[in-house]
């Protein structure tokens, strides 16, 4: 295996291979790590330039600690995601988020690794009133997944602390753009309503679709990553990334209606255990910390995702 500065554990799912593309066009060497239990090989297989790929799996240390070769900085992406996964098998996504972040931490420490950026979540919030959402509030989880990221966030803490390991955790607030999967039974929100309504689908809303969420469009994560890999006050910090712009799921509807120009009737049902009613990111330590400055705001975005999903589908 080549030398490679930059490894990215879920390399190959959605919010991964964002983060390698970004490196690659930097010139960057890029090592990309994926067990493909939901990452595609396809989308890293057709970017410009060239990442290693090896396929491993979080919860075995000895591929994690392969992986690690002569790596500078790790992006800890590689997870289970989704609330309603975590509550479906509890046991896999605890041994894949909590044992996988570990054995990440832990491999990083004894290879020298520089820094390791932590993927965390919104949800370790949890559903309190209070908005928006500051990382000096304290932590409500409300699911096993919520739980999962917020403990490795105390993981990384607790590597900082004792091993000196650089940590910088960021809570993604509603991460969402193309080669974001719409298939899967526990996909995101919005790849599965423009997916339904491009193929004249009546979407469907668990709830009354009045909830409100910081959705938050994938250049301004990659952004955040690569400015967290390099900022020396983030060092131990859990750091909120998201756009400060509150949208309910009607909005996004009909938003998305205007942008394909029809009108849009969801199906309304019950709401789903563990969802938040409401979730916004103050952002003002993300830009203190770390230079962060959202680039692209919710209806551009949600156009950007629209054309690549209707040329996908088409």
């Amino acid at each position: 295996m080549t030398t490679a500065r930059y490894l990215v554990t879920g390399g190959a799912g959605f919010i991964g291979s964002h983060i390698v593309e970004a490196l690659l066009n930097q010139g960057e060497t890029v090592r990309v790590f994926d067990s493909l239990a939901t990452g595609r090989e396809t989308n890293v297989g057709a970017l410009k330039g060239h990442a290693q790929f090896k396929r491993g799996d979080l919860r075995n240390f000895d591929d994690v600690k392969a992986a690690m070769r002569d790596v500078e900085v790790v992006f800890h992406q590689g997870a289970l995601a989704s609330v309603p996964r975590s509550i479906a098998d509890p046991v896999a996504s605890l041994e894949t988020n909590i044992n996988g972040t570990h054995n990440v931490l832990l491999a990083a420490k004894e290879s020298g690794v520089r820094r390791v950026v932590y993927a965390s979540s919104s949800s370790v919030y949890g559903d309190t009133p209070t908005l928006p959402k500051r990382e000096d509030m304290p932590s409500n989880p409300m699911s096993p997944y919520a739980v999962h990221k917020y403990t490795g966030e105390l993981l990384c803490r607790v590597f900082t602390h004792i091993y000196g390991l650089e940590t910088v955790a960021l809570r993604y607030f509603n991460v969402f753009g193309p080669r974001q999967d719409p298939n899967s039974e526990y996909a995101a929100v919005i790849p599965r309503f423009l997916t339904a309504l491009i193929q004249k689908r009546r979407p469907i809303v668990f709830g009354d679709g009045q909830q409100t969420r910081d959705f938050t469009y994938i250049t301004n994560v990659v952004q955040a990553n690569l400015l967290a890999a390099i900022s020396p006050d983030a060092i131990g910090r859990a750091i909120n990334i998201g756009c400060g712009e509150q949208i309910s799921l009607n909005t996004m509807l009909h938003m998305a209606g205007e942008l394909l120009g029809i009108t849009v009737e969801a199906e309304y049902r019950e709401p789903r255990s563990g969802d938040v009613r409401h979730s916004l990111a103050d952002i003002t330590l993300a830009q203190r910390l770390l230079g962060y400055q959202p680039t692209i705001g919710f209806r551009e975005g949600l156009a950007r995702t629209l054309a690549v999903v209707n040329t996908e589908i088409a």
